[in-house]
């Protein structure tokens, strides 16, 4: 994420040119540009429990590993010793004066990793914000210190296209007083959390936090008054975002950095009344399954959190999981919503699973519907251009008794 430790990675690359068979496991990377140097074949594998910018070609090439795997799962793999760890590379703060460092902005399967390592890598970085939680490592378990000052990678915000604003206003509409709200980074969440501004006691208990949430945290909208788990306080696994999200959390106890076995638990997520799930991807078809890591048989994403708290929204009291995702792509000529899902396009969310699919064209709700059901209120949320061929298709693929 936004701790990638860069400089540890660029160290690692040069070395591992003298070594074979190296593995390195990793959720997503930001700017590791240096370990797809082809160079490094045969000298260093990633293994990609998501795949980010970087590694995605890696994969589909053949080059490296993709596990997929729920976010929550991935410390469990570590402590089980399923994935048996040699050494931790990780980004930290410097140390306070007990000697206690942080894992500042993500903590994630970090922790875990941590925790069960024959040894511990560290880059001391005094840019790296101090976070309260599960982050904090003391000096005594760090082997290797290597001390940097270094700018934290950051992810900007840009403009919100008309697509997306629509869609956030429909995400929007759905979010109700007292909701304990889940969301990405990306422009729809922003777009949908810029429209809340009315709302009243939202609580915030998220794999991910960005700075779409800061306004609404200035203005006393999230206020986390009604969870209950950690009430008062934003619970998050990971930032990524601005030097003013940095700044926000940096010795902030009202924002608490937590283990992802323990964030992305669907039964701690449920314990929170009325919590709220916002979550994208790339394709669904209409009976309700969603390909959120995949195009067809190429890997684009991950699993990551998305059934975590799709599962944990559904069996929250008045809970509700969100899928919102643009009506089409490549620039209008293919339609998201499809009668089957692209051969080899892995299922995400299942249609069991499924609650609202959201788009610029309103949003239709799918728990509890039968099959034709979905298929009626999919067609209204589609594109205009594609209805009447996914009606056609849904008369002669799925055998159904549409009007029209």
């Amino acid at each position: 994420m936004a701790a990638t430790p860069t400089v540890l990675l660029a160290a690692l690359a040069e070395h591992a040119r003298s070594l074979s068979d190296v593995t390195i496991m990793q959720l997503h990377l930001e700017h590791a540009e240096m370990l797809a140097d082809p160079a490094l074949d045969g000298h260093l594998r990633n293994r990609c429990f998501f795949a980010g910018q970087v590694t995605r070609e890696l994969i589909n090439q053949g080059r490296a590993d993709y596990v997929p795997i729920s976010l929550s799962e991935i410390p469990k793999l570590f402590r089980r010793g399923d994935a048996r760890i040699d050494t931790a590379l990780v980004q930290v703060s410097a140390p306070d004066l007990h000697g206690n460092c942080s894992l500042g902005i993500s903590v994630e399967a970090s922790k875990a990793a941590c925790d069960m390592a024959g040894r511990i890598i560290a880059h001391i970085n005094p840019h790296m914000p101090r976070t309260h939680g599960d982050s904090f490592i003391h000096l005594r378990q760090i082997d290797v210190a290597y001390t940097e000052a270094a700018p934290l990678l950051q992810h900007g915000q840009r403009d919100v296209s008309v697509v997306e604003q629509q869609i956030g206003e429909h995400v929007a509409s759905l979010i109700e007083d007292g909701d304990c709200l889940q969301m990405g980074i990306g422009a729809i969440p922003n777009a949908a959390l810029a429209c809340l501004g009315d709302r009243k006691g939202l609580g915030i208990h998220t794999e991910m936090f960005a700075d779409g949430v800061l306004p609404l945290l200035h203005s006393g909208v999230i206020d986390n008054s009604r969870k209950k788990i950690s009430r008062g306080r934003t619970v998050t696994s990971f930032a990524m975002g601005s030097q003013a999200l940095y700044d926000h959390v940096n010795d902030n106890p009202e924002v608490i950095f937590l283990d992802v076995e323990f964030v992305n638990n669907p039964v701690v997520i449920a314990k929170n009344p009325r919590a709220t799930s916002i979550n994208s991807a790339l394709q669904i078809d209409l009976t309700g399954q969603v390909c959120a890591d995949s195009i067809g048989h190429r890997i684009y994403s991950g699993v990551g959190g998305q059934v975590d708290f799709v599962q944990g929204a559904n069996y929250s009291e008045r809970g509700k999981s969100i899928i919102a995702l643009p009506s089409t792509a490549r620039n209008g000529t293919l339609s998201r919503l499809v009668p089957y899902l692209a051969s080899g396009a892995g299922v995400v969310t299942t249609r069991a699973q499924v609650d609202y699919v959201v788009t610029e064209f309103g949003a239709a709700r799918l728990r509890g519907c039968s099959i034709a059901e979905r298929v009626a209120a999919l067609l209204q949320v589609a594109h205009p251009a594609f209805r009447e061929a996914l009606a056609r298709d849904a008369r002669e693929i799925l055998g159904l008794r549409l009007p029209g």
